[in-house]
């Protein structure tokens, strides 16, 4: 029986275990989504060390790093499929977000980030004044101002 082989599909299937795809990424998953006023994000790291977990925000870029300690080299492994070392993923965050109010929460091998919408994002009603007077509404601090024309 002749059988074809690719001496590549090994070595891709491995790459794609290891650093997963564009699509998938293999490290560091991640789903995200808007409830109300914030947005949600949850990045999947079973095994991590919540000491391990370091979350930077500089400007609208939120990265966040973790770590999974190597195997122990006297453990006789059978299989070694979960990456391990350092690694991080980056977030450009859009400008209608609050990075000041980010919160961050790690349970059962999920950290989980709540980013508020900005206040200046926000919806908001703006009164129409009847005649010469206009009315004016001061984002800092949503008070209405009346003014004569």
């Amino acid at each position: 029986m002749l059988m074809r082989t690719d001496p590549f599909r090994e070595l891709d299937r491995f790459a794609q275990q290891v650093l997963g795809t564009a699509a998938r990424p293999a490290v560091m998953p991640m789903d995200a989504w808007r409830e109300d006023e914030e947005f949600v994000v949850e990045f999947d790291l079973p095994g991590i060390d919540a000491d391990s977990l370091d979350i930077d925000i500089e400007r609208n870029v939120v990265t966040v790093r973790a770590e999974r300690p190597a195997v122990d080299p006297n453990r006789e492994m059978l299989a070694t499929e979960r990456p391990r070392g350092v690694f991080s993923r980056q977030l450009v965050l859009g400008e209608n977000l609050d990075t000041d109010g980010i919160e961050a929460s790690y349970t059962q091998g999920v950290l989980r980030l709540r980013i508020p919408v900005a206040e200046k994002a926000k919806p908001r009603k703006i009164s129409v004044g009847r005649g010469e007077r206009h009315q004016a509404i001061d984002d800092r601090d949503a008070k209405r101002e009346v003014i004569d024309a």
